[in-house]
């Protein structure tokens, strides 16, 4: 049986111990009393909505299989809620941590890693999330709690090489400024003021590059081609 590197078991540790705070938060802040509190949601968001949204803000960062995303910088989020689901954690209570998280991000981790950008969706966007990933976090397609020494491969979404719509249900335009594609994103590079040659777009996208999860295997090379050429005849303009 093959181990996690001691970087991957690091990471795991310290987000089930993210997990641990955010709960014990939503306990200290009475949130599931108080309906209007920043940060607490019903269980009424729209999830077709909320996998949309994942996708296109969350999804470069973080791995969850149902999204079909495989983000790395971030938290696998399946492997964070798996061992609660086997515990018996209640949906809800994964929602309000889910829905904390995006409310009160840790924004500057200790660690240096890259932290969770503000306000990355707000109102009934980031209900609508929360809803999303508390329904699918950690489950398998029966919707039962995966096994986590063996979790499903993530299925990429979508199969057509329109890069601007790839841009978008990639997750790009969650850490890139990028105006033809209304993007605002600030984890990574400005890429109007960068304005990369094609030839540098599809390198970073394929092998991705410190903070920047590489995208070969997630997307297919013709997609990630139509990505490269829709940034490189888009930016600064």
């Amino acid at each position: 049986m093959e181990h996690p590197a001691p970087s991957t078991r690091a990471s795991r540790r310290s987000w089930r111990a993210i997990t641990l705070v955010a709960l014990g938060l939503v306990a200290a802040l009475g949130l599931a009393a108080c309906g209007d509190t920043v940060g607490y949601t019903q269980a009424t968001g729209d999830r077709i909505r909320g996998k949309e949204l994942f996708q296109q803000h969350c999804g470069s960062c973080h791995t969850l299989r149902d999204a079909g995303t495989t983000g790395t910088i971030g938290p696998d989020l399946d492997y964070a809620f798996v061992q609660s689901r086997i515990d018996g954690l209640g949906e809800d209570t994964i929602l309000q941590v889910v829905r904390g998280q995006i409310a009160y991000p840790v924004t500057a981790p200790s660690t240096g890693a890259p932290g969770m950008p503000a306000d990355i969706v707000v109102g009934q966007a980031a209900d609508d999330v929360a809803v999303y990933v508390a329904s699918v976090a950690g489950l398998d397609a029966s919707g039962q709690p995966m096994n986590p020494a063996s979790p499903p491969t993530p299925t990429p979404p979508g199969g057509g090489t329109d890069g601007g719509a790839l841009f978008a249900s990639a997750g790009c335009a969650a850490c890139h400024v990028l105006a033809a594609a209304g993007a605002t994103g600030t984890v990574g590079p400005n890429l109007d003021e960068t304005q990369p040659s094609k030839e540098l777009a599809l390198d970073r996208i394929t092998n991705g590059r410190g903070g920047m999860p590489a995208f070969e295997g997630q997307l297919s090379d013709a997609q990630i081609e139509a990505v490269a050429t829709f940034v490189a005849e888009n930016a600064g303009t």
